[in-house]
């Protein structure tokens, strides 16, 4: 026997009991009354997939009608008829939704280096961040994944080649890996770079030895120039620092004062931070001389007297945040240390070649050993059986010995 149809009047009228209750109206629409007063629609089906008895909720009376939530009924009867277990399709509908909205460019790319971040060093994630917000975000910010084009894809790598190739190249590698994320989490049904080669946008580029200064008359002229620098101190003192001790110029511009230990006149970055960050390596550990000591403590008491910053040793403009590797290029630049057939061109990472080419030069009596030269730059042996061996040979007392040379001889090349 069907139930009588619900009406408004006796909807309105249902008073609240000591436990929920049901009234019916028809095909299998009823209200639940809750202890609480509430007035919940809802309908119980049996689903033509699974064969189980389901229920789906269509909201609170009085929001929803007792005419709209008919239609909803009748809507879902539909869908049963058709083979489709509404439950289901309203899921699959909320999904595509989410997908819809997550998979707009600028959403997308938060997640992805969200996701990233996970898996990526500190210093990797900070520079692939700062290529996405600068070079893809104002290309792609109105966007779908689904309508990124390869003209879209080909016009960001082209405005990146003019300035900057090599980013420019990562930046291709950067985009492809975005698509096989975006696909993955199914915001898009394939991954347009797949079509094409990196090489046809990207032309490789000629293995090319960073530029660096061996002639001891130039080097005299860039040790003076640094040391009587007039610019920003961050950058003079990034500058000064890293004459005597040959750090990567991540690691340089992204020193913490809680690497540092005055006392013991060492300088400990965690492995992790390194470029060769293979945890079976202990952390890198660089003997500090007389004159780093020096140059750092200068440096902190200027800091503590200008800044709110306790973290980084070397700050950007902002007083915040670590200082950007290309400001002390730039400084170079200016400078004048930028004519590389004249053998006067050096940027950060070449201080680490000058370093290494004329070690071997100084030492003329075969004093430091080849270990010891290559642990100062914190180069490990490319056989991982070899390196298994040794990696663990302290080369400390040596270290010491080899960067007090190194720090004696820049310091007799100032006027």
């Amino acid at each position: 026997m069907k139930n009588k149809p619900l009406s408004d009047l006796k909807i309105r009228n249902a008073k609240t009991k000591e436990k929920d209750y049901q009234l019916g109206d028809q095909y299998g629409l009823y209200l639940l009354v809750k202890t609480t007063g509430n007035k919940l629609w809802q309908m119980r089906y049996t689903s033509p997939t699974t064969k189980r008895r389901n229920i789906a909720s269509f909201g609170k009376y009085p929001e929803i009608s007792l005419s709209e939530a008919r239609l909803a009924r009748d809507k879902n009867i539909k869908f049963i008829a058709d083979g489709i277990d509404p439950l289901e399709y309203k899921k699959e509908c909320e999904q595509k939704t989410i997908r819809s909205n997550n998979g707009m460019c600028i959403s997308l790319i938060d997640e992805w280096l969200e996701k990233e971040a996970l898996t990526t060093k500190h210093i990797t994630h900070k520079s692939k961040s700062r290529i996405f917000n600068k070079d893809v975000k104002r290309f792609l910010k109105n966007l779908h994944i689904k309508e990124v084009t390869i003209d879209d894809i080909v016009n960001i790598i082209e405005n990146k080649l003019t300035t900057a190739p090599e980013i420019a190249s990562r930046l291709f590698t950067h985009l492809d890996n975005l698509f096989r994320y975006a696909v993955l989490k199914k915001y898009c049904d394939r991954n347009i770079l797949a079509d094409i080669r990196k090489r046809d946008i990207v032309k490789p580029r000629i293995s090319k030895h960073m530029p660096k200064i061996t002639d001891l008359g130039i080097l005299k002229r860039l040790i003076n120039e640094i040391y009587n620098y007039s610019g920003n101190h961050n950058i003079k003192n990034a500058l000064k620092l890293v004459l005597h001790i040959p750090l990567r110029a991540e690691n340089l511009c992204n020193l913490k004062w809680n690497q540092i230990n005055f006392e013991k006149k060492t300088l400990t970055i965690p492995r992790e931070n390194m470029k060769l960050s293979n945890i079976n390596l202990d952390d890198f550990v660089m003997p500090l001389t007389e004159e780093v000591i020096n140059i750092l403590q200068e440096h902190k008491d200027m800091q503590l007297f200008s800044s709110k910053s306790k973290e980084y040793v070397f700050l950007g403009f902002n007083n915040r945040q670590a200082i950007n590797k290309e400001s002390p290029n730039r400084a170079l630049y200016r400078l004048g240390f930028n004519d590389e057939k004249k053998g006067t061109k050096i940027r950060l990472h070449g201080f680490r070649g000058t370093f290494r080419s004329l070690i071997d030069t100084l030492d003329t009596k075969g004093k430091y050993n080849f270990e010891v030269k290559e642990r100062a730059l914190d180069h490990h042996d490319k056989n991982l059986v070899v390196r298994s061996y040794n990696h663990k040979a302290n080369y400390q007392e040596q270290m010491i010995e080899l960067m007090n040379f190194w720090s004696e001889f820049i310091c007799n090349l100032k006027n």
